[in-house]
């Protein structure tokens, strides 16, 4: 972020499980690459796709074949997925993720690593264990695993999570977004004014950031 420009806050809504979500941030992440005087000052926040989830989660296969009717209507529902995660350079191990989980915890990490700042290591590091190594991010072991990884404390963040530290609270939070009108993720509010919904292209981020930062430094001609 440019020192020379006032900070434009990018709310991020997501799910470590969502894969338009990493989709999305891959794509974001390439338009501040190339822009790396951007004004953004990025905080990710809770969704759900599954609330209703079970705490321990549940087999990947027979969860896909009831949400979407079958295996056939489950593939064709992800061949999008698949075909937008290879044009952005992403390998998704689908084949080897075994369980859907409840993501209440990993969301419990995401608040207590942004306390850290180190929120966007520990939303990079989620997507990785998830998509990449198919690992089960519901599962405490991994998740302390990923924390101490980040660099948190593993001792604290297990203690933490075998309670109900902010829990109600990520609850709410998810709850908030769903009133005002959220119902899909990823979902970018720019500014507390501008939603912008989806995995969109680097280049229309790219856009987004060029006429914010115009609009930043020519205020007058703007208003």
């Amino acid at each position: 972020m440019t020192a020379d420009l006032p900070p434009v806050k990018l709310d991020i809504i997501s799910d470590p499980i969502c894969p338009w979500c990493y989709i999305g941030k891959t794509h974001l992440d390439k338009a501040l690459a190339e822009i790396p005087d951007h004004p953004f000052v990025i905080e990710w926040h809770p969704f759900q796709l599954n609330p209703d989830m079970p705490a321990e989660g549940m087999d990947r296969r027979a969860y896909l074949e009831a949400k979407f009717g079958g295996k056939e209507a489950a593939v064709r529902a992800y061949a999008p997925v698949v075909e937008n995660a290879e044009k952005a350079g992403l390998k998704i191990d689908f084949e080897g993720m075994q369980r859907t989980p409840n993501t209440i915890n990993a969301h419990r990490l995401i608040h207590w690593a942004g306390i850290e700042a180190k929120q966007g290591a520990m939303v990079d590091a989620l997507f990785d264990a998830y998509f990449t190594q198919a690992r089960d991010i519901g599962d405490t072991d991994v998740l302390v695993e990923i924390a101490a990884n980040v660099g948190l404390e593993a001792d604290v963040v297990r203690k933490l999570l075998s309670g109900d530290s902010d829990r109600e609270d990520i609850r709410n939070r998810d709850a908030h977004s769903r009133k005002m009108g959220v119902t899909s993720v990823p979902t970018f509010i720019i500014a507390n004014q501008h939603a912008v919904p989806g995995a969109q292209q680097p280049d229309m981020w790219k856009q987004i950031i060029s006429d914010i930062m115009e609009q930043l430094q020519n205020p007058t001609e703007n208003a």
